[in-house]
C-alpha cells in the first residue's frame, strides 16, 4: 500500500514537478513477469524516478545499512525502505555474494521486477563505469531477460553531497530487452560472466550517452579516500584502529548483485 501512496500522493506529485520527466522506451518493459532492470546510477534520486514511471512495481536489493540505523534518522529509514518493499543484503559478510544472489533469485522467482545497479555504487564524476558480474550470475541463474536503463539528468538534481534537489530535466530510457538465453548452463564461468556483463553495460553507454571507463567506480572513490586520509595502498586495517572492511575490487565483491544507493 505505501508504495502506490508514495507513487501517486505523497512524493509522486513533487517529483514530477521539479523533475518534469520524459519517459523512453517503456513499451519494452514487460506488463507481466520477472525482468531485471539494469541502470546506470547517477544519483540517489535513480531509484526515485524509476518507480515513478515504470507501471509496475519495482524492487531493489538495498544496503542493509538503510535498516540498521539508529535514532529518528535511522528509525524513519527502516520504516520508509521496508513501507515502499526493498530487500536489505548486508555487503560486508563473507557470504555476501551468495545472500545478494538468493535474495534475487528470490525476488525473480516470484516475478518480480529486480532493480540492479550493475556499477555497484553511484558514478563520481557522471561517466559510466565497469559493471560487477553480480548482475550476470541473476541472469544466467534466472534465465530472465535483462533490460538497460539509462538515467539521465537526475545528478543535475541532486548531486553527490547536495541536500536539497534543484529542478532539472529527467529523462529515463528503456532499451531493448537482452537475451542471454545462449549462454544456458553456463553460469559460474567467469568469463562468460564478464561477457554478459559487459554487454549490458555497452548497452547502456549507448543509451545513456556517457563516457565508458574500464575500472570499477569504488576503486576510485576508495583510492581517493585513502589519498584523504594519508594512507597508502591496501594494509586490510583502517587507520583508527577499527576492522577495515573488505575490498570493493576483489573477486567477491565484483560478484555482489548491485544495490540501491552506493
Amino acid at each position: 500500500m505505501w508504495y502506490w501512496l508514495f507513487k501517486y500522493v505523497l512524493l509522486g506529485p513533487l517529483l514530477w514537478l521539479i523533475g518534469r520527466p520524459k519517459f523512453e522506451g517503456g513499451e519494452n518493459i514487460p506488463a507481466h513477469g520477472p525482468a531485471i532492470l539494469a541502470s546506470n546510477h547517477r544519483a540517489v534520486l535513480d531509484s526515485f524516478y524509476l518507480p515513478l514511471l515504470v507501471r509496475r512495481r519495482i524492487t531493489f536489493l538495498a544496503k542493509s545499512e538503510y535498516f540498521t540505523g539508529t535514532g529518528l534518522k535511522g528509525a524513519f529509514q527502516r520504516w520508509f525502505f521496508s513501507s515502499v518493499g526493498q530487500v536489505p543484503i548486508d555487503r560486508t559478510g563473507a557470504d555476501a555474494a551468495q545472500d545478494a544472489l538468493n535474495a534475487g533469485v528470490r525476488v525473480l522467482g516470484q516475478g518480480k521486477l529486480l532493480g540492479i545497479y550493475p556499477e555497484g555504487t553511484r558514478s563520481p564524476d557522471g561517466r559510466l563505469y565497469k559493471g560487477k558480474t553480480g548482475l550476470a550470475r541473476l541472469a544466467l541463474e534466472t534465465g530472465v531477460p535483462v533490460i538497460p536503463v539509462a538515467m539521465i539528468g537526475t545528478d543535475r538534481m541532486n548531486p553527490i553531497g547536495s541536500k536539497m534537489w534543484r529542478p532539472a530535466k529527467i529523462t529515463v530510457r528503456i532499451g531493448e530487452p537482452i537475451d542471454f538465453s545462449r549462454f544456458e548452463g553456463m553460469g559460474g564461468n567467469r568469463f562468460v560472466e564478464r561477457t554478459v556483463t559487459d554487454e549490458v553495460m555497452y548497452s547502456l553507454m549507448q543509451l545513456s550517452g556517457q563516457e565508458y571507463v574500464d575500472i570499477y567506480a569504488a576503486s576510485l572513490k576508495n583510492k581517493g579516500s585513502e589519498n584523504e586520509s594519508g594512507t597508502a595502498g591496501d594494509t586490510g586495517a583502517s587507520t583508527n584502529g577499527s576492522a577495515a572492511t573488505p575490498s570493493q575490487d576483489g573477486p567477491l565483491a565484483e560478484r555482489v548483485p548491485d544495490t540501491r544507493a552506493g
